[in-house]
């Protein structure tokens, strides 16, 4: 068999299968990406923000660096879900926003600790069944990460977090921010 013929056989084959690379290439270019208000349209409860953080959420660390000790222009709940990244102050409030659209009974409100040297941390309250909880995400603090709970009042989840934080073990304050 000669080249030309090799390379005849070489494009009908082609031909025969473009339809099928074709369909390939494009079936897997099309990703359907929900917008937020979708989404959290079809939430029902605070688990589905947890399965949310944990899954799809990460710490954006180079925010987390550059705004280390002050605190950030936030980003809307909008734009944390977009780019699935953020630091605290960003968890936060998506959390607040969030948890208040599934369920205004939650009463989600931002919590802020008055940590020494400036470095606060933001994280967000909500009561479920009379009760408080404490959604932390944006940290890259393991051992605080995640939805704690329940606690009586927010001096409890303070001694929590001091217990369970690497490094701030006397926060100064902790109250809900206005």
């Amino acid at each position: 068999m000669d080249s030309q013929t090799g390379r005849t056989k070489m494009a009908r084959r082609i031909i025969k299968m473009s339809p099928i690379l074709f369909l390939l290439l494009f079936a897997c270019g099309i990703i359907f990406v929900r917008s937020y208000d979708e989404t959290v349209s079809r939430w029902k409860s605070y688990k589905d923000v947890e399965v949310w953080m944990e899954k799809d959420f990460s710490l954006d660390a180079e925010r987390f660096k550059r705004f280390e000790g002050t605190l950030p222009p936030p980003r809307t709940p909008e734009e944390t879900f977009k780019l699935k990244s953020g630091i605290y102050i960003d968890a936060a409030i998506f959390a607040k926003e969030t948890l208040n659209r599934i369920d205004p009974s939650y009463s989600a409100k931002i919590v802020v600790l008055l940590i020494g040297g400036g470095a606060n941390h933001y994280v967000c309250s909500f009561v479920r069944e009379g009760k408080l909880f404490i959604m932390d995400y944006g940290t890259p603090y393991k051992t605080i990460v995640g939805v704690h709970g329940p606690f009586r009042s927010l001096e409890e989840y303070k001694v929590f977090f001091e217990k369970n934080h690497p490094t701030a073990k006397n926060v100064q304050a902790i109250t809900y921010l206005r």
